[in-house]
């Protein structure tokens, strides 16, 4: 049973927490295509840099932090900047409490306001908590990219998912 439960902007001090709740998908999964779980610092810089124009949001349980979410550039080219991808990690044995879909929902409507019209999320299959989640927020799945990464000696592929969070007008403002 979750206690007290609250959502806010990351900050470098959540770094190591963060650090810890991603090793595990790093180290024993094919979840992350990383093969190297990120340092403290290295993830200080990523929440950095999230925050500078997307948005890292951590969850926190009783002032614990036990999962996170962020938004980050979806591709360089310049028609792409009202897209951003998304992820959201979960300190195991949290499936189905209620974080990832607290985490997402506060994820997308920040993004929202910064001026985002569409979130794309892309995952190792199979991952069959992770796609429930993201058909319960309202995300579409859009394809299938086969045998895109390697890792624990085998070929994985990834299922990518979008939805729209913002009106797809013909004049869009800059995002913020």
């Amino acid at each position: 049973m979750p206690g007290r439960r609250v959502v806010r902007d990351a900050t470098p001090a959540d770094a190591a927490a963060c650090a810890v709740i991603y090793a595990p998908y790093v180290e024993g999964t094919a979840v992350s295509f990383e093969e190297r779980p990120p340092s403290a610092d290295e993830m200080a810089a990523r929440i950095t840099s999230a925050q500078e124009r997307h948005a890292w949001l951590v969850c926190e349980d009783d002032g614990r932090v036990v999962g996170y979410a962020y938004g980050g550039t979806f591709r360089t080219r310049a028609a792409y900047r009202w897209t951003a991808e998304v992820s959201v990690y979960l300190e195991q044995g949290l499936r189905r409490s209620g974080a990832g879909r607290a985490l997402y929902e506060a994820l997308l409507a920040r993004l929202a306001e910064r001026g985002f019209r569409t979130a794309v999320a892309g995952m190792t299959e199979p991952n069959e908590a992770s796609t429930a989640l993201h058909l319960a927020l309202g995300f579409e799945r859009v394809g299938t990219l086969r045998d895109v990464g390697f890792k624990d000696g085998c070929w994985h592929a990834t299922t990518w998912f979008q939805r729209p969070i913002g009106p797809h007008d013909a004049s869009p403002a800059e995002t913020v």
